[in-house]
């Protein structure tokens, strides 16, 4: 399940795609001594080094405390608030980070635990830091029984440039805190949900670590 490389396998296509034009135009402007060519090969090759970073898959190491909930993504915080209306069913504490093209888009585990369900929800492709997105975004939530006796959600939302999500669980699934499960193709956002009692350790405007950045802790 865990994508252990240092370029996440989804990014291969498209890497070989970008790669293979800009040699491409590359090789034809050489030949022809073209500076007409010359121009879309440079742009070819810089969009090459977009796509390599975006699809960059760095190691990361969660801290010791398994009761510490790291962060799902790589971004901004721009939610965090208790909420009514969650996928857990009852009322919930709501943190949510913006993913820009720029961040690495690998999804982490939060927490450890079992997949106890995954709900998938196409949906409209709103600005990720829309207020609306949780609820009208094409969307897909996880959520996970832990150790520790209660339940967590997470929900990958697809955003105004993104339209793939990606999760490698299943349901009855073990994930380990920290590793990968998932990934949303250029831009997009994560919610997490976690107990209402909970408290917070990041605030607006907060700059996350995937698998690294303590979000809240239990108990």
């Amino acid at each position: 399940m865990d994508n252990n490389g240092i370029i996440a396998r989804e990014g291969y296509p498209f890497i070989a795609y970008s790669v293979g034009l800009t040699a491409l135009l590359m090789l034809s402007a050489w030949k022809l001594q073209s500076t007409v060519l010359a121009i879309p090969a440079v742009i070819s090759f810089l969009l090459s080094l977009f796509v390599i970073s975006f699809f960059r898959n760095p190691e990361r190491t969660p801290p010791g405390d398994a009761k510490s909930v790291v962060a799902p993504a790589d971004g901004t915080v721009i939610v965090v608030e208790r909420v009514s209306e969650t996928p857990l069913g009852v009322a919930a504490l709501k943190i949510s980070i913006f993913m820009s093209v720029f961040n690495v888009h690998v999804n982490r585990a939060p927490l450890d635990g079992m997949v106890v369900d995954i709900a998938y929800h196409p949906g409209r492709f709103l600005d990720a830091r829309d207020g609306r997105a949780s609820s009208e975004n094409e969307r897909n939530g996880v959520v996970l029984d832990t150790p520790f006796g209660v339940r967590i959600a997470f929900v990958q939302i697809a955003g105004l440039i993104a339209r793939r999500i990606i999760c490698y669980p299943k349901i009855g699934d073990t994930l380990k805190r920290g590793t990968r499960y998932g990934l949303i193709r250029f831009g997009s956002r994560v919610d997490v949900y976690l107990p209402a009692d909970v408290d917070p350790l990041v605030k607006l405007g907060d700059k996350t670590v995937s698998g690294e950045t303590v979000l809240a802790r239990l108990g």
